[in-house]
């Protein structure tokens, strides 16, 4: 599977958690009224994602991982383990989201909540052939020590990760929002490259970053021997524009979810859905690969 991370391609984010579930299933055209209680709504947001993987579109031609909530991981798609199916069926690396969330917002970024089942859950994970792991943090404001704790907490869970044979994908992601998006992306910058160079000498983790206001500002990274690949989320940029910013940045290839499943609707026909998912993974596809 290390091989085919390292190929052309991108990776799609199939992991909304409880908190962004319902905005993705509204996207999808399922209003909450559609729905009672989270049991049902997770029924519906797995439907959903298992409808993208088993689309003819969906395979390892242009796609090189997933990354699965939980659920997704633990369900079926065409009567298999999701894991087994993306790997044996697509061609695709199956990763799977490990955070529990975000802790409430202190010196300008979100930490991740303690995650007290965090073995028992990578063990799961091996034992269904996943990959590697996936952990979100979220940085508002270009805090020094903020940061920093953003940085520290991600590369400590890693560890804990890399124990279990598995591959990290450290994702502190830089919100388009923050009151100095540059600034902040500037000492994130820093504060990456510092806990890289301190990793063991066989030690390799993968970044999801935050397209930046400065177009290849973490080429560093992609060239550092403790990186095994750099992605991008789309950060809630539409595909239009997140494209266009992916396209400026070498050695970087996307990470998306709304931005990969954006115009799909419950009502379209198999053959409309199909198109337009096509469609996307293209557009994503050469952002990743071709660049300006």
């Amino acid at each position: 599977m290390a091989a085919r991370v390292a190929a052309d391609g991108f990776i799609a984010a199939l992991d909304q958690s409880g908190g962004s579930s319902p905005g993705a299933l509204r996207l999808y055209g399922i209003p909450s009224s559609a729905y009672d209680g989270e049991a049902e709504m997770f029924a519906l947001i797995h439907a959903m994602r298992v409808r993208i993987m088993t689309s003819p579109a969906f395979t390892g031609a242009k796609v090189l991982g997933a990354i699965l909530f939980e659920g997704t991981m633990d369900g079926t798609a065409a009567g298999r383990p999701v894991p087994a199916f993306l790997w044996e069926e697509r061609g695709i690396v199956p990763f799977l989201k490990v955070d529990k969330g975000l802790a409430p917002e202190d010196d300008g970024v979100n930490v991740m909540k303690p995650m007290p089942d965090l073995d028992a859950l990578l063990d799961r994970a091996v034992r269904l052939g996943v990959y590697g792991t996936k952990m979100r943090s979220v940085i508002s404001a270009p805090s020094e020590r903020g940061i920093a704790a953003v940085v520290e907490q991600q590369f400590a869970i890693a560890d804990r990760i890399a124990a279990h044979g598995l591959m990290p994908i450290i994702e502190p992601e830089v919100s388009i929002t923050s009151v100095d998006k540059p600034g902040a992306e500037a000492i994130l910058l820093a504060d990456l490259a510092r806990r890289l160079d301190a990793l063991p000498a066989a030690r390799q983790v993968m970044l999801k970053l935050t397209l930046p206001d400065v177009s290849d500002l973490y080429m560093p990274l992609t060239h550092h021997p403790r990186v095994a690949r750099v992605v991008a989320l789309s950060g809630g940029y539409a595909r239009d524009e997140a494209c266009a910013k992916l396209a400026l940045n070498h050695g970087v290839i996307a990470s998306f979810s709304r931005a990969l499943s954006e115009g799909l609707t419950v009502d379209m026909g198999e053959g409309a859905f199909d198109a337009t998912l096509a469609s996307a993974i293209d557009a994503i596809y050469t952002a990743s690969v071709e660049k300006h």
